[in-house]
């Protein structure tokens, strides 16, 4: 039989509730598998062998860069990006691609985007970063926003969850609302409610034919 549920996947539980409120089970598996990508690759692959889906989605809340996307704003992914897998050099850092290890680098499916994008047509497209430690200096969302020009958002579980939905050849797309900008860590300036708000408002969307 084909798989007709769609898999999303998000770091903590405020977020697959927010998702979640409103939306059939019988069409969509929402699940909170940990922060970090070591955590969501593990917990979809986990999900991923014991149900049939037709597409896996990382949701959630994210940092969005200054200038490329709003606070409140909503994201979806044009690649997944392991933004911090590489080594540290004296001449900077040197990613997983140079040092001849693979890829740090994985595409979302182009018709789940496509999808997602009609149902979402105020959603920003581009490259989410995923990283291990979370930015918090000026100096590095400098750095990212310089090594990557297309990036609009930083997490902590895309790109895991794109691995363990590309090792079983499941279409990943992910998708993101803003709560701060990438930059120092000043949590008076995080704007959750608003980041929430926009993720319950996207969770229908996510409901494609």
């Amino acid at each position: 039989m084909t798989p007709y549920k769609i898999l999303v996947v998000t770091a903590v539980d405020a977020e697959a509730a927010a998702i979640r409120a409103g939306l059939d089970p019988d069409l969509i598996v929402v699940d909170a598998v940990g922060v970090g990508p070591a955590a969501a690759a593990a917990g979809t692959a986990r999900l991923l062998a014991t149900g049939a889906y037709r597409a896996v989605i990382s949701a959630g809340i994210a940092g969005g860069f200054a200038g490329r996307v709003p606070v409140g704003g909503t994201v979806l992914a044009t690649r997944s990006i392991a933004a911090d897998l590489g080594a540290e050099t004296p001449d900077g850092f040197l990613p997983v691609e140079e040092l001849g290890f693979g890829s740090s680098v994985l595409e979302c499916d182009p018709v789940l985007l496509k999808a997602l994008s009609a149902t979402l047509p105020h959603a920003i497209t581009g490259d989410v970063l995923t990283l291990s430690t979370v930015t918090g200096t000026q100096a590095t969302a400098d750095r990212l926003a310089d090594r990557f020009p297309e990036a609009v958002a930083e997490a902590m579980e895309g790109f895991g969850v794109a691995s363990a939905a590309a090792a079983a050849s499941v279409p990943f797309a992910e998708l993101r609302t803003i709560s701060n900008a990438v930059g120092p860590r000043d949590r008076s300036a995080w704007r959750m409610a608003e980041a929430f708000a926009a993720l319950r408002a996207a969770a229908p969307a996510l409901i494609i034919s």
